[in-house]
């Protein structure tokens, strides 16, 4: 990308003619395509004072169960106190910033659809720094108190590494006055390593050396500005760490050379005296065929495998979660419950869909699951619930990005409620407890503590005979839970 001559897009016949035959130009920021670029400026948009981007939407207060607007919060009631915490502490809301500032509608199939006001589609400075006060404005009204970005999301990519870090500088030290100005602080920043096509066959598990170097590049200064802006952790997300063929990939190579990367950014972060949590994001494909952290457990074993389980935590997106087969909840509970839940990016799928849709999660009984384990190990913090959702391609209003937040933040309200009488009234706990009864004293006990043989096991047939056959009362289970919901 150019940044010293911005440009606009216009429509073309072919997708390919924005993004491969003129990549330097195209909008590589995007997650979808664009139509093809120009060399004639687009029309400047000049923004005047304290300007308003969001003039009809006024600051979203709470008004109670029964309120019927739209822009208003029904259960999300950020200072009251649940389970001896603010909702606030609990929850940790955070907006992200390529979905709500930089995705315009676009999909494999269709051109973007949507045109916002202060964006005049120009990779220049200037056009980034407006995007940057339309979000703080949206952050600001929404009352969340966090946000999350890509580095290429928040400023231009230049036509050298130094040229980038300079842009990335600058809107850094925009950035640094915004939060001071607003209160909002980064809960994380990431490296985009999808998006450029240097970056087709993988960033830190690219065959050519040079690519894994220029990936580690921005590694650092993303750990830069993250501790700078005093982002409390940092997400590596593999988009293109996989394969597409066997025939051409020398799979254990490429995963070891992931864990090289990993190792120095421990180093760097040690040696800066960075505080930030580390997390990986897993994924199973798209866009590799195979992504190689699959799911919490591969992810987990990947770690533990290469002596990394210490310095890193998962970020879950429960998107991600379904595309690999599991039901919404399954990474985030499995996570938690080995230690290695840090952070949830809140979004949900379309199962009728085979890829990633990011929509805005709105089911509240399965996030009242993910609020459960969330709550038994006593909230998220550093991490929180990050709003990895997009609005939909026919969702054109400025308006409907505050709807979608809205919507997911009572959601996510409403599931801690859920998750908190569940808690308090005690009845499922107990039901669990119970079915799992028999490891809790005698020969159970003695399994749980490893001091149980095989031979000791094939004694305890003899002498007690044929195990009595217990309900595992499913069905039970769904009527006591439906009762909170």
């Amino acid at each position: 990308q150019k940044t010293g001559r911005p440009h606009i897009t216009h429509h073309t016949s072919s997708l390919e003619d924005s993004q491969i035959k003129s990549p330097e130009k195209a909008n590589i920021m995007s997650f979808a395509p664009t139509s093809t670029s120009s060399d004639e400026p687009p029309t400047k948009i000049q923004k005047t004072g304290n300007e308003e981007f969001f003039p009809d939407v006024p600051k979203i207060t709470y008004a109670g169960p029964e309120s019927t607007d739209p822009l208003s919060y029904r259960h999300y009631n950020a200072d009251e106190i649940i389970l001896g915490k603010p909702m606030k502490e609990w929850l940790r809301f955070s907006v992200c910033y390529w979905h709500t500032f930089r995705g315009k509608g676009a999909d494999p199939f269709g051109f973007p659809t949507m045109k916002r006001h202060w964006d005049d589609e120009s990779n220049s400075m200037e056009n980034a720094k407006r995007r940057a006060d339309a979000a703080f404005e949206l952050f600001t009204k929404l009352g969340v108190e966090y946000y999350t970005f890509h580095d290429r999301d928040v400023s231009p990519e230049g036509n050298t590494l130094e040229e980038s870090n300079n842009n990335l500088d600058e809107m850094v030290d925009y950035l640094e006055a915004k939060q001071k100005e607003t209160g909002i602080k980064l809960l994380w920043a990431t490296q985009n390593l999808f998006s450029h096509p240097r970056y087709m066959n993988g960033g830190f598990t690219n065959p050519d050396a040079h690519v894994l170097a220029y990936a580690a590049s921005q590694v650092k200064k993303v750990l830069d500005v993250n501790h700078k802006l005093g982002g409390e952790n940092v997400v590596f997300w593999g988009g293109r760490e996989g394969y597409q063929s066997v025939l051409n990939t020398q799979i254990k190579r490429e995963i070891d050379h992931m864990a090289q990367v990993f190792k120095m950014a421990i180093a760097y972060k040690e040696k800066k005296g960075m505080t930030a949590q580390f997390l990986i994001e897993p994924k199973p494909r798209e866009p590799t065929k195979h992504q190689y952290d699959y799911d919490a457990q591969t992810t987990i074993a990947f770690l533990k495998t290469y002596g990394l389980d210490a310095h890193f935590k998962l970020n879950i997106e429960p998107n991600h979660t379904t595309l690999a087969g599991h039901d919404f909840e399954h990474d985030i509970i499995i996570s938690s419950q080995y230690g290695m839940l840090g952070s949830v990016d809140s979004n949900t799928g379309d199962p009728l869909l085979g890829w990633d849709t990011d929509q805005f999660p709105m089911d509240a009984k399965k996030a009242a699951l993910v609020m459960g384990a969330i709550v038994d190990m006593g909230g998220l913090s550093p991490g929180g619930l990050n709003f990895d959702c997009k609005v939909r391609r026919e969702s054109t209003d400025d308006k409907d990005l505050f709807i979608g937040h809205i919507g997911a933040m009572d959601t996510f309200a409403k599931a801690l409620r859920i998750a908190a009488k569940i808690r308090e009234d005690g009845t499922l706990t107990e039901m669990v407890q119970t079915r799992y009864a028999s490891f809790d004293e005698g020969f159970g006990k003695k399994v749980e503590e490893g001091t149980i043989s095989l031979e000791d096991c094939e004694e305890y047939v003899k002498k007690n005979g044929e195990p009595e056959q217990r309900s595992g009362q499913q069905e039970l289970y769904d009527l006591v839970f439906n009762r909170y919901v």
